[in-house]
């Protein structure tokens, strides 16, 4: 045994503890087996199949982990099933993370995964830190050799770090910003944490142009359109000097829709200011660092009935006043639609009533009429979607494509090849309420020398009748946002959906709506109906105002 490794029994499982001068320790080594045969050979001739055993899991994350901790890149690497990409991740760790001790502590295995938690020294220069986080890694049976063997994946290393990142240590790439809302406010991570990835991208995208100065830290480096950009500041060493950015995100709103998203596991919404495109909040929750309120590509379910019903007004295939029949089903291209389970078909509804009440059969059955050139380019041409937003971080502006089959009836409710997120229909509503599409934005156009989105809007007539039939959803006795939206006063209105999705149980539950100034919309996964769980959190933002 080399110097400076002590040797023990701890709990009747032999362990070893590795010290040494600028390096760290693994705590715990199992190196038996559970019934106390050794694993540290192969005890078979032939080459092992099948998934691998609780001692074999326990013997090659042992391995694995105390060789990392020994800053052995080479030996770590041997015990993964990717061992190049394995060694030059690990050989990073010290040379470009600068991490000069490592102390590496398994938990209980759960199967083939073994958590373990993560301490290290980061030195640079004068300046040492730590840096705490929790992993994991799975041990798999080796394609080739039959070995029990870590399963390698750079999260292994940090649960943050994707394919192609780097684990870097020095001088920023970019300065630290302050963030502010709209009046001022400073805007943290640690307030909002919804914020946190926004927050890291506006850094990464316009820190040069805030006209702050770098610090040294330990951050993740992702090769990006444009170049190497920071994914994620893991530790600062020595702070640099923050540079003042000013954003459209208003404080009060923001917190109002950072509570609102927690009560559900999987939950999104946006809010905006309809007269300028402003981003007044972006809220996630479920979600990660993946900005699903921006980001997402999801049926929209209902919701997607006001760009339906502007394009029956503006093609003159009916009107709020005119009919728009709700049988209980509709036949369009050899597929069946149908209503909410419980809602009573009327022959004799007008466009007004079936929009209120949801009807998917009402608009199914006008979809002939219309046709999937003229809704796709109703959403592109009046409401700007599909027109590459630059809205000052990674967004996605949605998508109505023109679909011949019976993708494209079902499109005309929110269903079949459409997909939005809570920024889409957000904007959506700010469109049909003032007929005229602002590109929304987080930061202002100059910063990048962004170029913003341009559409033609609504026209007045179809405004008002959108507005009238979005505020008899949110006010009436058939409305289906009523519930969600009582309390309210003022101007307002609302539209819910439900999505179904397949392989969910239960559909995905989706609310748009606005009152005064604001326009908001959410998502929550497997949430059911639009006014029971989007329904509040648009309700609360709304009720906060901006």
């Amino acid at each position: 045994m080399r110097k400076g490794a002590k040797v023990a029994i701890v709990g009747g499982v032999f362990a070893v503890m590795v010290g040494g001068a600028g390096y760290g320790a693994y705590n715990i080594v199992s190196a038996v087996s559970g019934d106390g045969s050794s694993l540290s050979g192969s005890n078979a001739e032939h080459r092992r199949t099948g998934p691998p055993s609780a001692g074999e899991v326990k013997e090659a994350s042992a391995k694995f982990l105390a060789a990392w901790a020994k800053n052995d890149a080479a030996g770590a690497a041997s015990y993964t099933n990717y061992a190049s990409a394995a060694r030059t991740a690990l050989a990073g760790w010290h040379d470009e993370a600068h991490i000069t001790r490592t102390v590496l502590t398994a938990g209980t295995p759960s199967g083939s995964k073994v958590p373990f938690k993560v301490k290290a020294t980061v030195r640079f220069g004068e300046a040492s830190r730590t840096l705490s986080y929790d992993s994991s890694l799975t041990v798999v049976r080796g394609d080739t050799t039959g070995r029990a063997l870590v399963r390698w994946r750079p999260s292994v290393l940090h649960p943050d770090l994707k394919e192609g990142d780097e684990l870097v240590t020095g001088e920023s790439a970019v300065p630290p910003i302050e963030a502010v809302d709209r009046a001022g406010t400073v805007l943290t991570a640690k307030k909002y944490p919804s914020l946190g990835p926004v927050l890291e991208t506006l850094r990464s995208r316009y820190g040069d142009e805030a006209g702050g100065s770098p610090g040294i830290e330990t951050f993740i480096r992702r090769e990006g359109a444009d170049g190497p950009t920071t994914a994620k500041t893991l530790l600062t060493l020595a702070k640099g000097k923050p540079g003042r950015l000013q954003t459209t995100i208003s404080a009060s709103a923001q917190a109002a829709a950072e509570q609102s998203v927690t009560k559900f596991s999987k939950s999104a919404m946006v809010a905006v200011r309809p007269s300028t495109g402003e981003v007044l909040a972006v809220a996630n929750h479920g979600y990660g660092d993946w900005n699903a309120a921006f980001e997402a590509k999801v049926a929209p379910g209902s919701t997607m009935k006001i760009i339906t019903a502007a394009a029956l007004i503006d093609n003159g295939v009916t009107s709020m006043n005119r009919a728009a029949p709700c049988p209980a089903s509709k036949v369009a291209l050899s597929q069946t639609f149908h209503n909410l389970t419980g809602m009573p078909p009327n022959e004799g509804a007008t466009l007004a009533d079936s929009f209120a009440r949801s009807c998917n059969t009402a608009f199914i059955g006008l979809s002939d009429d219309l046709g999937p050139d003229r809704f796709a380019a109703e959403a592109q041409n009046r409401f700007g979607l599909g027109k590459d937003w630059q809205t000052g971080i990674v967004s996605y502006d949605g998508s109505v494509p023109v679909t011949e089959d019976s993708d494209g009836p079902a499109g005309m409710i929110g269903q079949g090849k459409v997909t939005m997120n809570p920024l889409n229909m957000a904007s959506v509503t700010a469109t049909a309420i003032t007929g005229a599409f602002r590109q929304p934005v987080l930061v202002a156009p100059k910063l990048g020398n962004r170029q913003l989105a341009t559409a033609q809007g609504l026209p007045s007539s179809t405004v008002a009748q959108l507005k009238q039939m979005m505020r008899l959803t949110a006010t009436s006795s058939i409305g289906t946002a009523t519930r969600a939206m009582s309390g309210l006063t003022g101007d307002f209105g609302a539209k819910t959906g439900s999505a179904e999705v397949d392989g969910q149980a239960v559909s995905n539950s989706w609310f748009t709506g606005y009152r005064g100034d604001v326009a908001a919309a959410a998502m929550v996964e497997g949430g059911g109906h639009g006014g029971d769980a989007a329904g509040p959190i648009v309700a609360s933002v709304l009720r906060a105002g901006s």
